[in-house]
Formats: structure tokens, sequence, C-alpha cells
């Protein structure tokens, strides 16, 4: 499971002028089930996502889509762990340490 930590670095108006742009992407990840919950931070200074993949390659390839980090209006940071409890929602993403 993967945590998705995105903090702008544009001002707020150019952000939002690619907003729906990345509530499209947003839609389309969900649909694919990679994406379990997202929203933006508070103070407004960024965004966080939670994800799911079979490794760091394929959300680093999925967060390079997102048209915020095309147009380079914000940077993210990738991190990775294992989720080994869960809410009884999310019991089909739970992970064993080997």
């Amino acid at each position: 499971m993967f945590v998705l930590e995105l903090t702008y670095t544009a001002p707020l108006d150019a952000v939002d002028a690619l907003l729906p742009d990345h509530v499209a992407w947003l839609e389309e990840q969900y649909g694919k089930g990679v994406f379990l919950a997202s929203g933006r931070k508070e103070p407004r200074d960024g965004g966080v996502i939670l994800a799911v993949a079979e490794d760091r390659a394929h959300i680093e390839e999925i967060v390079a889509g997102d048209p915020f980090a095309v147009a380079g209006v914000c940077a993210y940071r990738v991190t990775e762990f294992l989720a080994t409890k869960t809410a009884p929602e999310l019991a089909r993403h739970r992970q064993t340490i080997g």
C-alpha cells in the first residue's frame, strides 16, 4: 500500500486551472481499483492519496501521469507501507510480513 503526498509548487490559481483534469485522472485510478481514498490537505497546500498497487514502479508510473505532475504544479512524496491491520472495509488489502 502507498501514501501519496502532494505538495503544491505553484500558486493555487495554477493548481485550480488543472483541477478538472486532475479529478478526471483521480476517477480513472478509482475505476481501476488503484486509489482507495484522496483529498486535499488542510491548510490547502497539497493533497493525500491512499493507493494500492503491485509495486512502487507502477505507482511511480501512475503518479507521473497526474496532470498536476505533468504541468509541474506539485511534487509527490511516495511512501510504501505494509498494511498489516485495516478496517474491515479494507480487509482485502491486508498484507502479511513474510
